[in-house]
């Protein structure tokens, strides 16, 4: 059983491998979300370079995308988003422990991640699954006035679901 309560999520939301074709979607939610986005470029050397890709989709939409590397035992949790319009439906929530529970079917012993300390939602859902923070890397982000601090997150992979 696992230790974090699973909510229930649209039972239509289906999680699935980005492909190429995928691409222009994604960067377009990632643009909508984010002042200082990722490029198309990152997103398909992502691809290119076998990291864990997957999509969100939600009836005929995609709805979400998340990207995590994996090696040396750590997963490295790099970019989950929802579109807007389909936040605060658990879906961001169902695509972390997806990706929690493919890391740990890997054979990763931990999870990392970064997080703005100013996306408190964000914050919370991480702590919320079991995250634990370990570190601050200064001036990580971006901003618009100068740089912002990550919060570096941690999470051991014990066996059983996320």
């Amino acid at each position: 059983m696992s230790s974090v309560e699973r909510e229930p999520w649209p039972e239509e939301a289906q999680i699935r491998p980005m492909h190429e074709l995928d691409v222009p979607v994604v960067v377009a939610i990632e643009r909508a979300a984010y002042q200082f986005p990722w490029s198309e470029g990152i997103f398909r050397d992502c691809l290119r370079v076998g990291y864990v890709c997957r999509v969100i989709d939600v009836g005929a939409g995609t709805a979400g995308y998340g990207i995590m590397s994996i090696g040396a035992g750590e997963a490295h949790i790099l970019n989950v988003c929802i579109r807007d319009g389909h936040r605060g439906r658990g879906l961001a929530r169902k695509l972390l422990i997806y990706l929690l529970d493919s890391a740990r079917a890997s054979g990763m012993n931990e999870a990392f991640l970064e997080v703005r300390p100013s996306n408190t939602v964000a914050g919370h859902l991480y702590r919320s699954l079991g995250f634990e923070q370990v570190g601050v890397r200064r001036g990580y982000y971006q901003a618009s006035i100068g740089r912002e601090d990550a919060a570096v997150l941690r999470r051991a992979l014990l066996s059983g679901p996320a």
